[in-house]
């Protein structure tokens, strides 16, 4: 079970460096996302409407996911079977089968270099066209982008960035490598329950939408460890374990409660000031990054990805001893 598991994190690794991202008309999470679309709007008792959807709407993708992965592996099995194949080659052939359709299933919930792709565009045309960085940053920030300087456009390019890596990448794989020590179909099964969690919570978990404080607050825990843990990947990632403490001074400036952490242990590592106007300061007595700077930014969040990705293979790998 755990060179299953294993296989398929690099599986999904070895994809994500390959291309990216699935294609959006069978990407899982925008398939999710229609079915989401259909909760937005008004009720007539949005909270209670809310509260349902936040229970029944992840453990639902959580069902599929666990589904797929395992019923690969039983499906294959039978049909070698009917074929007549040695039964001695069956429980294999189904093994390969369950890490394969494990690891694709990892690659579409999971998200590095697309992140680092659009982050660095963001950075790289800041400097030589303002007006296209602002248009490419509105893929990547939360906010408005069109009266944003060069400056600030970095700032927000590497502040999203490392947000980004928490729940874009680190909480799925964080669950996977939980959820497989009990077997790849229940990991795969977690990874698609945090990411429906987190797709309900940017979709719906705005204060003019009460439909979606359910969503809010339920993925207000669910990203409490794994904001923290992409911290840590930051700062080992940027070879400053100090920034650790220096973020403590600042991760908690940001209303929410987890996404400072990776911000300001960024702000931290590179010695810059990232911003939102209005929101927050993070490392406040420091300068807006540079040109250099910021692409280092886009650098360290992209080992903090690899690392990531190391980390839960090994952790999934554990799986298997003494099994």
């Amino acid at each position: 079970m755990g060179l299953t598991a294993l296989a398929a994190v690099g599986l999904a690794a070895a994809l994500d460096a390959a291309i990216a991202e699935p294609p959006s008309r069978v990407h899982p999470i925008a398939l999710f996302g229609r079915v989401v679309t259909t909760v937005d709007r008004e009720w007539a008792r949005p909270r209670s409407v809310g509260v349902a959807a936040a229970v029944v709407l992840p453990l639902a993708f959580a069902a599929v996911a666990w589904g797929v992965v395992a019923g690969a592996g039983r499906v294959v099995a039978a049909s070698v079977a009917w074929t007549g194949t040695a039964v001695a080659l069956v429980a294999p052939v189904a093994t390969v089968a369950t890490a394969v359709v494990a690891g694709l299933a990892l690659f579409s919930l999971t998200s590095l270099r697309m992140l680092v792709a659009v982050a660095s565009e963001v950075v790289e045309a800041a400097e030589r066209d303002a007006d296209a960085a602002r248009e490419s940053a509105i893929a990547l920030v939360g906010r408005d982008t069109s009266s944003l300087s060069a400056a600030w456009i970095r700032s927000a390019a590497v502040e999203s960035a490392a947000e980004n890596l928490a729940d874009g990448l680190v909480a799925p794989l964080l669950a996977f490598a939980l959820g497989a020590q009990a077997s790849v179909a229940v990991g795969v099964a977690a990874a698609a329950w945090v990411k429906g969690v987190n797709t309900l919570d940017s979709m719906l978990g705005y204060p003019d939408k009460p439909v979606g404080t359910a969503s809010a607050r339920l993925d207000d825990a669910v990203m409490w460890v794994p904001a923290r843990v992409s911290a840590v990947l930051l700062a080992v990632a940027a070879g400053s374990p100090r920034s650790l403490v220096d973020a403590r001074r600042w991760a908690r400036v940001p209303a929410s409660p987890n996404s400072g952490w990776p911000m300001a242990t960024a702000a931290a590592a590179l010695g810059v000031r990232l911003e939102k106007s209005g929101a927050y300061a993070l490392n406040p007595g420091a300068a807006l990054p540079s040109l250099a700077e910021a692409r280092r930014g886009v650098r360290v969040v992209a080992v903090a990805g690899a690392l990531a990705f190391l980390l839960a293979g090994a952790a999934a790998a554990v799986a298997g001893v003494g099994s």
